[in-house]
């Protein structure tokens, strides 16, 4: 081995072991703080420092909701078609294959039972990393069968949202799923079940216009972005500026849009609460 060789050797074994060390930490987004990876894990990815809601996945939150072993998943085989062969930079099929991949799921929805601190519920739950968490037509079957079984069961519906909107790739079919999830919270009131809504960051467009609030109690995480259009598109559209942080959480709290905003490691507690205070007799 010339001496060349070994220089080289040397430089590729020190690149993953940088690589290593820096996934030991995280940087908060809001105030920048560099913290200890399993220091924000343990505070369900809460910072320690200034409270800020770092976004988590579906596996994140099952975990951090259902009393352990008791989640069971349903409708996990359903999966998109393309009704209208819609094609913009890449074709509909593509962008379903290239969120399959990037979550191991075939919608932007998890749906399943299980108990929380002992009460059963039927849980839904949005995954933001599946084309943004959009509204498409298995996401909204998922949540009609939910509310079936929340019925047959007597049991109630919390759904977690965290969605851009309606998927623009189904066109028609996804602004459908606004009414059909709609009507099946109505039916779900009509047998006295409840149903709680969790606003996540971010909770936006048909989401947030349809079955999001329509919660018998609604919740938010703190700094939860919620609304229906971007700022910038609705100050271009009333021609004046808004408030700022007026689609936030504490913004919507405060002028009675919500009922309450929860800490994310006081959630699980104040979901179970809840769903007892509020059980069918």
């Amino acid at each position: 081995m010339n001496l060349l060789n070994i220089f080289t050797k040397t430089f590729e074994t020190k690149q993953p072991e940088k690589a290593e060390v820096g996934s030991h930490w995280i940087k908060c987004k809001s105030c920048h703080s560099l913290m200890y990876y399993k220091e924000v894990e343990y505070q369900n990815y809460v910072c320690p420092k200034c409270g800020f809601h770092i976004r988590i996945d579906v596996d994140k939150r099952i975990k951090m909701l259902a009393d352990e072993g008791t989640f069971i998943e349903y409708d996990a085989s359903l999966e998109p078609v393309d009704p209208i062969k819609f094609v913009d930079k890449k074709s509909y099929k593509k962008r379903v294959e290239e969120g399959f991949a990037k979550t191991g799921r075939k919608s932007s929805v998890v749906s399943g039972e299980c108990q929380m601190n002992g009460v059963g519920v039927q849980l839904v739950i949005f995954d933001f990393a599946f084309m943004g968490g959009s509204l498409g037509s298995v996401e909204g079957e998922k949540i009609v069968r939910a509310a079936e079984r929340a019925i047959e069961n007597e049991q109630g519906l919390i759904i977690l949202s965290a969605s851009g909107g309606a998927r623009m790739q189904e066109s028609t079919f996804s602004l459908l799923q606004m009414s059909k999830t709609s009507a099946a919270l109505a039916k779900l009131a009509k047998h006295n079940l409840p149903f709680i809504s969790v606003l996540t960051d971010p909770t936006m467009g048909g989401v947030s216009a349809s079955f999001a609030n329509l919660g018998d109690i609604i919740i938010a995480e703190p700094g939860a972005l919620v609304g229906f259009a971007g700022q910038r598109v609705i100050e271009q559209t009333i021609g004046s500026e808004l408030p700022d942080g007026f689609q936030r959480a504490e913004f919507l709290l405060e002028h009675g849009s919500i009922d309450m905003i929860v800490n994310r490691n006081n959630l699980k507690k104040t979901l179970a609460d809840l769903l007892t205070l509020l059980k069918k007799d």
